[in-house]
């Protein structure tokens, strides 16, 4: 079982750092915010730091900097986490996050190994590396996506006697893939505009896709419609196998996941219903339906669903 570490009352300048954090969250979240404000105030703070440090992390292999210069401030960033990672981080540090995150780190058994991992998905994104099979790319998900999932799960905890909880970090990680997967579904059109292409080249070239996407139409003669569906599929498998964590959550804790996983099962009902819609633009959904999801996960009518499914299977 995972438990948290209590910790005296934040002082003033972690609670400014905290604060700065969860504007950041705020402001650039989008779906991720949906899901954290159903958490209690400790750890909605923990998650902003860990949310404002990753956004760091991305909006370095994301920006225009020279390749060069991105590495660097990556490099930088690593040590900075070094840093936090050997509790070398002062309140008074000028670096909110960095502030932010070392007091999160203290008062919850969050595995910082986790934002490692991520530096190094980006990484991988800077070297332009492109991935033949699935077993390749879930290496990269694992890195950029899964691993959020273990940091996450550092902060909720699981309930004491939940069955199975030996197996949680592990439905975390499969659920961030399965977040991730549907990602690199919306967002294929921007991805190739980028020059970056995530699918595996192996899925590419069954469904006669290996030209790749440039434009609102899929290449000529190529079955994309069936690549979609495909990949459809095998992230509603990583969902169903994700979705076991949240019976091992307390409620809240599972309402956030709820929420945050909700919306992307959503986005990859639509995604499925119209596959052409993701070469026309970036596929979202309206703030209101966002909200349904979250109060549908405060409801816990989603972690009863597995639970009772969970049951069936056993029986």
């Amino acid at each position: 079982m995972i438990r948290t570490v209590e910790s005296a009352s934040a002082s003033a300048p972690v609670l400014a750092a905290y604060s700065y954090c969860e504007t950041v969250t705020g402001q650039q979240a989008r779906n991720f915010a949906y899901g954290i404000r159903l958490l209690p105030t400790p750890k909605r703070r923990a998650m902003s730091a860990l949310y404002a440090f990753s956004r760091r992390v991305d909006d370095i292999g994301d920006g225009v900097l020279p390749a060069d210069v991105k590495v660097a401030r990556l490099d930088d960033t690593r040590a900075l986490l070094a840093r936090v990672h050997a509790g070398e981080i002062d309140e008074d540090d000028t670096d909110p996050v960095a502030v932010a995150l070392a007091h999160a780190a203290r008062r919850f058994p969050i595995p910082l190994g986790g934002l490692d991992e991520l530096i190094d998905g980006v990484q991988m994104d800077l070297r332009g590396e492109t991935y033949e099979t699935w077993d390749d790319l879930k290496v990269y998900c694992r890195c950029v996506a899964g691993a959020i999932g273990r940091l996450s799960l550092g902060v909720f905890g699981t309930e004491p006697g939940a069955r199975g909880a030996e197996r949680a970090s592990e439905y975390a990680d499969t659920l961030g893939l399965a977040l991730q997967l549907t990602n690199i579904l919306r967002d294929i059109r921007e991805d190739a505009e980028d020059g970056r292409s995530y699918l595996p080249a192996d899925d590419l070239a069954k469904f006669g896709c290996s030209a790749g996407f440039h434009g609102p139409t899929p290449p000529e003669g190529s079955d994309f419609t069936g690549l979609v569906h495909f990949e459809v599929r095998r992230a509603r498998a990583l969902f169903a196998e994700g979705y076991r964590l949240l019976p091992m959550l307390d409620r809240r804790s599972g309402a956030c996941v709820a929420a945050m996983a909700g919306i992307y099962r959503r986005l990859l009902d639509r995604i499925e219903r119209d596959p052409e819609a993701v070469l026309r633009g970036r596929v979202s959904l309206p703030g209101r339906e966002k909200a349904y999801v979250a109060v549908r996960g405060l409801s816990g009518l989603d972690a009863r669903h597995v639970t009772r499914r969970t049951v069936r299977r056993r029986a």
